[in-house]
């Protein structure tokens, strides 16, 4: 009888466990490494931004500038939660902080988008969007 109740209560607390681990995976931070492959040249930063739906083009989740080495560009957005994310570089070859336009509103430093998007006109969230979800991702952006 004892054997009976300890094999009871030894299964209980495994599913009990089980049920814990499995909590915790759903709600783990992600991360997303990204990287711009093709700059033109290693002056200034690529300055990237994440973005959610919601947020868009507006006032970014994270942003994160690096060096450019060999026309090579790596951030890694850390503490991500499942969903939808889209992420919008550009390299700020005169390091002023802001994407430069010319005057007829046409961007004069390049930039890029997550898919890699390119338009004539600036990306959209549809188009950009990528699902962060069990695995860790790597993107790479091309200008």
């Amino acid at each position: 009888m004892q054997h009976l109740i300890l094999a009871i209560a030894m299964l209980f607390s495994s599913i009990i466990v089980a049920q814990e681990s499995s909590k915790s995976t759903k709600n783990e931070f992600k991360s997303v490494k990204v990287s711009v492959v093709n700059a033109t040249n290693d002056k200034g930063e690529i300055e990237f931004a994440l973005f959610n739906e919601e947020n868009f083009r507006k006032e970014s989740l994270e942003s994160i500038s690096s060096t450019i080495k060999n026309g090579v560009s790596t951030v890694t957005f850390k503490g991500l939660l499942e969903g939808s994310y889209a992420i919008i570089c550009y390299h700020d070859a005169n390091e002023n902080g802001k994407m430069d336009f010319a005057e007829n509103g046409m961007p004069i430093e390049n930039y890029g988008a997550s898919n890699n998007v390119m338009n004539f006109g600036p990306p959209q969230f549809e188009d950009s969007k990528f699902v962060v979800s069990k695995n860790d991702l790597s993107l790479e952006i091309k200008f």
